[in-house]
């Protein structure tokens, strides 16, 4: 199967579950993640940008002064963001887009937010690059996602796991994008690590000046 095949078929099965997204995770919010969402929202300032902004399960939790745009690769997941914005009030301005090629100027963000999301796009790191790329210089970049364990048995068990989830979901459990923002010049500035270092979220200040 070639990667543009492939990631039609991981588009259209995100597109059949965006109807029930919200009822699968809430289980798992409750369980895993903690306050993550309103930790990683509350701390966005000025023009913001949520990649894979899914479902909307973060518009609850931003500062009413932040001006917020999203991005989301399904739009069928982008509809009920539109419906869960509008039920708040919350004025949004949302796209259907790629993480891996954001169709935004360089340095258009004060903050970037990318929540639970990073696991399951098929290149991390273009993802990641690109959200540096659109970040002013000093921007901040918040962001939270299930990750590689520093336990080992526990992360074992995730590369068994990624053995299942990868092929037939493209959902990766051996991740962990902090070195990477680190990798990209992120000063990180706030972190948190739970649940057998399973979550992690992390505040990181973007470089003062780019570098040619």
């Amino acid at each position: 199967m070639t990667s543009s095949s492939r990631q039609r078929r991981l588009l259209r099965l995100w597109d059949r579950h965006a109807d029930t997204y919200d009822r699968q995770m809430s289980g798992i919010e409750r369980r895993f993640f903690r306050d993550t969402r309103a930790w990683i929202a509350g701390q966005a300032t000025g023009d913001t940008l949520e990649v894979a902004i899914g479902t909307g399960l973060n518009l609850p939790h931003y500062p009413s002064a932040v001006r917020l745009t999203g991005v989301e690769w399904s739009p069928a997941m982008v509809g009920i963001a539109r419906r869960r914005a509008a039920d708040l009030g919350r004025e949004v301005e949302l796209h259907t887009g790629d993480a891996q090629a954001l169709d935004f100027p360089d340095a258009r963000f004060d903050t970037v937010v990318c929540t639970f999301a990073l696991c399951a796009i098929p290149d991390a790191r273009a993802a990641l690059a690109e959200m540096a790329r659109v970040l002013r210089p000093g921007g901040l970049l918040l962001l939270a996602d299930h990750v590689a364990s520093p336990v080992w048995p526990v992360r074992a068990l995730q590369a068994v796991v990624d053995a299942v989830t990868v092929p037939l979901q493209g959902e990766h459990f051996g991740r962990r994008p902090l070195p990477w923002a680190v990798e990209l010049g992120f000063t990180v500035e706030r972190h948190d690590r739970f649940n057998l270092g399973i979550i992690e979220r992390f505040a990181a200040r973007a470089p003062a000046s780019r570098t040619s």
